[in-house]
């Protein structure tokens, strides 16, 4: 049985504009022990996603349709009772901004032991220092820096913090949102490589959020990629990193640079992501996609499967000949949006 089943999610927030489809009919689940990138830039639907997951939307986000089933659970009909009975229990997240997520009037340590103290209350203080203690070893911080405040830590160290608070009560899920936003690159490198490591001592899976796709390569098994509340692509990051199948998982892979190219000009997919309060009919990347023509104005792509890829494009079997060879020019990318423009 799979870990996690989400099928045809739908998550939606009420504007002044009207009903932002931030999440509209996504699927895909999670086995145990696995790992699952969801990539996009932002405002893909990719955070909303995981806090329609965890039940931590804001108060104008709501579910609207869909199956979130967590070991075995459908999660969309519990009470709110059992929604914060699962959460940092068996469901936990990293908070994208630790600065942010960390409260900076209790210390590092109340606050892990606050998790502690709502799910487990039989918990004794020294069975809780120890937790902490074995929480501050495995993020490789010191002991001694458990009764500090968030402000007396780095940025390096707080996100740290943050991830040995996400994983203290042992969770089977855990959601990553960004976590190594706004840190250098050898510090992203430290913290993926930690939670790596943790994730293989206490058996868990884990959902990796973030725009950055270098991210996923090293930490995921499968990718999906997002694009205005839709999946574009899915499969085994190898696959579809190697030989993406969709247009925008394509631009998206050159929008970054290799280190084993010289003089490497990035990619910049030109316009913008359709309006979510009134999206298109057909595919939401089609004025800004090379390949794009009337049927994919007019009819919503369904899912291809290329390989062990899922793909939800007309076209993907056009990408290798006509879409791959000149990917790498901006004005490929550039022609797509001027001729949507001037439609």
């Amino acid at each position: 049985m799979s870990l996690l089943e989400v099928n045809d999610l739908e998550v939606y927030y009420k504007s002044e504009e009207g009903t932002v489809q931030a999440v509209d009919g996504i699927s895909f689940d999670l086995e145990p022990g696995e790992n699952l990138g969801l990539v996009g830039e932002s405002g893909c639907g990719k955070s909303t996603a995981a806090k329609g997951l965890l039940g931590v939307l804001p108060k104008n986000g709501y579910v609207n349709n869909g199956e979130i089933v967590f070991q075995g659970e459908d999660l969309t009909g519990v009470s709110t009772k059992r929604r914060k009975e699962i959460q940092w229990e068996e469901m936990s997240m990293i908070a994208q901004s630790a600065m942010n997520a960390l409260d900076p009037v209790y210390t590092i340590r109340e606050q892990i032991n606050e998790a502690i103290e709502i799910h487990r209350p039989e918990t004794t203080t020294e069975e809780k220092n120890e937790i902490v203690e074995e929480m501050f070893d495995l993020v490789g911080l010191d002991h001694s820096r458990a009764d500090d405040y968030p402000h007396q830590f780095s940025g390096g160290m707080r996100q740290r913090a943050m991830i040995g608070m996400a994983l203290a009560l042992d969770p089977a899920l855990v959601l990553a949102d960004e976590p190594t936003t706004a840190l250098d690159v050898i510090m992203q490198d430290q913290i993926l490589k930690r939670i790596n490591s943790i994730q293989e001592e206490i058996q868990s899976s884990m959902i990796v959020i973030t725009h950055d796709v270098s991210v996923v390569a090293e930490t995921c098994d499968r990718v999906v990629v997002m694009y205005a509340g839709k999946i574009a692509e899915e499969g085994p990051v190898d696959e579809v990193f190697a030989s993406p199948r969709h247009p925008y998982t394509v631009g998206l892979e050159h929008a970054f640079p290799n280190i084993r190219i010289e003089d490497q000009e990035l990619v910049s997919i030109a316009g913008y992501p359709p309006d979510l309060v009134e999206p298109p009919e057909g595919c939401r990347f089609a004025e800004r996609c090379p390949l794009a023509t009337q049927r994919c104005e007019d009819e919503e792509p369904r899912a291809q499967e290329v390989g062990d890829t899922r793909v939800f494009c007309h076209h993907a079997d056009r990408v290798d000949d006509e879409l791959r060879p000149i990917a790498d020019e901006m004005e490929t990318w550039q022609k797509a949006s001027t001729e949507a423009e001037a439609d």
